[in-house]
């Protein structure tokens, strides 16, 4: 049976819905839309809730609004899977290259280029919905988002920071949750935006450890191949300048002890990660990206506890 229609592929959560429970029709979409790998929607949802929170302690409205929560939880699985079925058309030559991603449904043959496109316009449907609930700023500024998902497939092509602009589509949340809330923007809000860029690229860089070797003989340029014997301390320096963003953006927003105790704790998180970055071990890449979920919800926690406490 072919990974693409069946077998789990490499890179895939130990145990998802996708491979255990759903109908064998239904995986190869499921598999484009990245629902059996879900890290990567939390991290695209982390930085729209981290906005969402601060913007909640500077209006002192109390803990965020569990409708905007869940609004960006359902677009940030949307467009996750629109643009990875989206990367995927792009990429799919490429992917038929390296061995962990040759299985993915479009290399493999599960599914054709036209069925991918429609699957495409489905998830883009599916976000606009949620996007048009929010304000008319909120609307307007979430359309712009779009041109860094349009270009980023190219970049690995002719950039070896592909992972910059990675940062500037999944590190968008950082504006619109603030913007969702407020109908406007604020330098903490562009802080936060700031942050989540250099916070993509260190987690990003660490994922592309997986595909050193393969990703020299196809052409495929990362961050990771630029940095290549001294990853960590480059990671190092991007989470720094992570938390260097965020420490004035709390500030902006009127964050107090909560707030800044969550950032703690996500720093030491980052911290730990840096510590045990191997560029030899790829299952320990994998593992460390992963993290990086838990590493945003301690920070949003520390975040939205403290919006709660401010009307008090």
């Amino acid at each position: 049976m072919q990974a693409g229609g069946g077998a789990p592929l490499p890179d895939a959560a130990r145990f998802n819905l996708v491979d255990h429970v759903a109908p064998l029709k239904w995986r190869p979409y499921l598999r484009l839309a990245r629902i059996d790998r879900p890290v990567g929607w939390w991290l695209l949802l982390l930085p729209c809730w981290w906005s969402v929170a601060l913007a909640s302690i500077h209006i002192k409205s109390g803990f965020p609004s569990l409708t905007l929560l869940a609004l960006f939880l359902i677009g940030a699985i949307a467009m996750r899977g629109a643009g990875s079925t989206y990367n995927d058309i792009i990429d799919r030559d490429l992917d038929a290259g390296v061995e962990r991603t040759r299985h993915r449904p479009l290399p493999s043959g599960a599914v054709t280029p036209k069925q991918a496109a429609l699957f495409l316009v489905f998830q883009a449907l599916i976000g606009l919905g949620v996007l048009l609930q929010f304000n008319g700023f909120a609307i307007v500024l979430g359309l712009f988002s779009l041109l860094p998902v349009f270009v980023y497939p190219f970049m690995k092509r002719i950039t070896s920071w592909p992972q910059a602009v990675l940062g500037l589509a999944f590190a968008y949340g950082g504006l619109e949750g603030w913007a969702a809330v407020t109908g406007s923007l604020a330098p903490a809000a562009w802080l936060c935006y700031g942050a989540a860029i250099l916070w993509t690229i260190g987690y990003d860089t660490i994922y592309a450890v997986q595909d050193l070797e393969d990703d020299s003989i196809v052409g495929i340029r990362s961050t990771a191949r630029l940095f290549a014997g001294n990853t960590a301390r480059a990671v190092g320096l991007l989470y720094g300048g992570t938390v260097l963003l965020l420490i004035p953006a709390l500030m902006l927003a009127g964050s107090g002890p909560v707030g800044f105790a969550g950032l703690i704790g996500f720093a030491f998180h980052l911290g730990w990660q840096v510590r045990r970055i191997d560029t030899g071990d790829v299952q320990g890449a994998l593992r460390l990206f992963r993290s990086n979920r838990d590493a945003g919800l301690i920070l949003f926690a520390g975040l939205a506890i403290d919006a709660a406490l401010r009307p008090f």
